[in-house]
């Protein structure tokens, strides 16, 4: 039987290119999105993968919406927790509902979405948790003090986890991307994007695809002894 994979934030961008990567290795996947009804849908429509809407930093949502995929799609097995927002602005500037918004999707976002479906995988002696940080989670970035926080925070969640599942087959790991080719990032004006290339010795963004490749290594059979580690996607930008 196919294991289940949920995605969170999968519908665009680097959660899109993981949701059709593990569906390619022959998962079910689930997908959420918090608000973007259109773009759930055309997505849904051109790969068959199922969308849920939900807000990642809401328990209760998180735990409903959950149980629905559960219940239509299968037990969760794998739970990629991409979702993930920004609200910059230098710390003298920053306001406590830009630090509280962050901290709340991309931190407390992890905790809603994992929690509910580690009972599970500890009864079924399986799991795999993977967690999408940041390179600026590793080595800061100016305006970003609360995004920051919570990327690095993530690591910290993973190495934690690794070591309360590993007895239960559970494994949990980090990927930690650098810049990525994402509409977000293309959307920058080209001086600035000549600017952040310039620090990439690799000479180029990052793909999605090359991000959801090292999902659908962590998320198989063949990574099981990897636990509490982070892949660092960078393009050799910065070194842990």
């Amino acid at each position: 039987m196919a294991r289940t994979a949920l995605v969170t934030g999968g519908s665009r961008g680097i959660g899109a290119a993981i949701s059709k990567a593990l569906k390619a290795e022959g998962y079910n996947v689930a997908a959420t999105y918090a608000g973007n009804d259109e773009a759930a849908a055309k997505f849904t429509e051109e790969t068959g993968i199922a969308t849920y809407k939900w807000n990642v930093a809401d328990y209760d949502e998180s735990k409903a919406g959950i149980e629905k995929v559960e219940a239509e799609v299968g037990p969760i097995d794998i739970v990629v927790a991409n979702a993930g927002i920004t609200r910059d602005a230098p710390f003298h500037k920053m306001t406590p509902d830009q630090w509280k918004d962050v901290i709340d999707t991309n931190l407390t976002g992890v905790f809603n979405t994992v929690h509910p479906v580690w009972p599970g995988m500890r009864e079924r002696k399986f799991g795999r948790v993977i967690v999408i940080s940041s390179i600026n989670g590793q080595k800061g970035q100016f305006a970003q003090v609360n995004y920051a926080a919570t990327k690095a925070g993530d690591l910290g969640i993973v190495k934690s986890l690794a070591q309360e599942g590993a007895r239960a087959g559970i494994t949990a790991n980090a990927i930690c991307p650098g810049y990525i080719a994402t509409e977000m990032v293309m959307a920058v004006p080209e001086k600035v994007r000549e600017s952040i290339i310039g620090q990439i010795p690799a000479g180029r963004l990052g793909e999605p695809e090359e991000i959801a490749r090292c999902v659908a290594f962590l998320a198989s059979d063949d990574s099981q002894f990897i636990n509490g580690s982070t892949i660092s996607a960078n393009g050799a930008q910065f070194f842990v």
